[in-house]
């Protein structure tokens, strides 16, 4: 069993920056894709950006245009990300999600696909 905690969520304002962690823990082999999902109330969870373990390979979703970046520590055991140029509509719960099989390969995120997820951490942009 995996278990993945995020953190560095928090109030910031328009065009600032924050980056959030994932540290995941537990069976680590049991852990290949790790992305990032957002969500706001009354909408669909939404696929941000995954790394892949084995190769560091990346996917983002359209819509960031560059913004965020995505990175791992494997001495650490963790996953950021990187987001900059924050706007209003970025406002939303961010969770972290893994999985041992998936591979990360430029197709749009599926929550389906992912067996393990954190509690989420709270991102709010506003001025």
């Amino acid at each position: 069993e995996v278990q993945l905690a995020e953190a560095g969520g928090g109030l910031v304002q328009p065009g600032g920056s924050l980056r959030l962690s994932c540290a995941y823990s537990g069976s680590t082999l049991e852990v290949h894709a790790i992305a990032w999902f957002r969500q706001v109330p009354g909408k669909e969870r939404e696929g941000v950006s995954c790394i892949n373990r084995s190769d560091g390979s990346t996917y983002y979703a359209n819509f960031l245009k560059g913004r965020f970046t995505i990175s791992r520590d494997g001495a650490k055991n963790t996953v950021y990300l990187q987001m900059s140029s924050l706007r209003p509509e970025d406002t939303a719960v961010y969770y972290c999600a893994a999985d041992p099989e998936l591979y990360c390969d430029g197709n749009e995120l599926n929550v389906l696909d992912f067996r393990s997820w954190g509690q989420g951490t709270q991102v709010t942009v506003s001025s």
